[in-house]
C-alpha cells in the first residue's frame, strides 16, 4: 500500500474546516420565492375545491371539511403514485404545508411497511411518523379548549 503524502493527511477538525469553507450557499432567495409560489397555489387550490363545494350548495363553513379532505386524499394519492417526492424537489417547502406535508407523511409510512401486512405493516406502522402530531394536536385541544372554557 503506498504512503500518503503528508499534505493529505489531515484530522476531523482541519477536514469539517475545509469542508464548511468549500461548501456552495444555498440559494436562499430562489428557495422562499419557490416555497412561497408553490404554498400559494396548494392554497389557491384548496380554494377552488371549496368553491366547488359550496356551488354544490354547501356554505362556507361545512364547505370547510370535504375541502380539507379533498386536499389529504390528493396528497395522499401522489405520494402513492410517487410524484409527491418529485413535487417536493421542486416546489420545496411550499408544498410541506401542514395538511399535504401531514398527508405525505401518513401515506410514506403506510406504503414503506406494506410488505408486512395490513395488521403488522401498514395498520401499525401508518402513524409512526405522525402519530405525536395527533397526539399532541388532541391534547393542545383539549388544554386550549379548558383554558377558553374557564375565561
Amino acid at each position: 500500500m503506498p504512503a500518503v503524502p503528508e499534505e493529505l493527511n489531515i484530522g476531523y477538525e482541519e477536514y469539517r474546516e475545509l469542508a464548511e469553507r468549500e461548501k456552495p450557499a444555498p440559494p436562499l432567495v430562489r428557495n422562499a420565492l419557490t416555497a412561497f409560489i408553490s404554498g400559494g397555489a396548494i392554497c389557491v387550490l384548496g380554494q377552488a375545491i371549496q368553491n366547488g363545494f359550496i356551488a354544490l350548495g354547501l356554505n362556507p363553513e361545512d364547505a370547510a371539511n370535504p375541502t380539507v379532505a379533498a386536499v389529504i386524499l390528493l396528497a395522499s394519492l401522489l405520494t402513492g403514485l410517487g410524484l409527491f417526492d418529485r413535487l417536493a424537489r421542486f416546489a420545496g417547502a411550499g408544498l410541506a404545508v401542514p395538511v399535504t406535508g401531514f398527508a405525505n407523511s401518513v401515506t410514506s409510512a403506510a406504503l414503506e411497511f406494506k410488505k408486512e401486512g395490513l395488521v403488522l405493516g401498514i395498520g401499525s406502522r401508518m402513524f409512526s411518523l405522525a402519530g405525536t402530531v395527533i397526539l399532541f394536536g388532541v391534547i393542545t385541544a383539549f388544554v386550549v379548549g379548558l383554558i377558553s372554557a374557564i375565561f
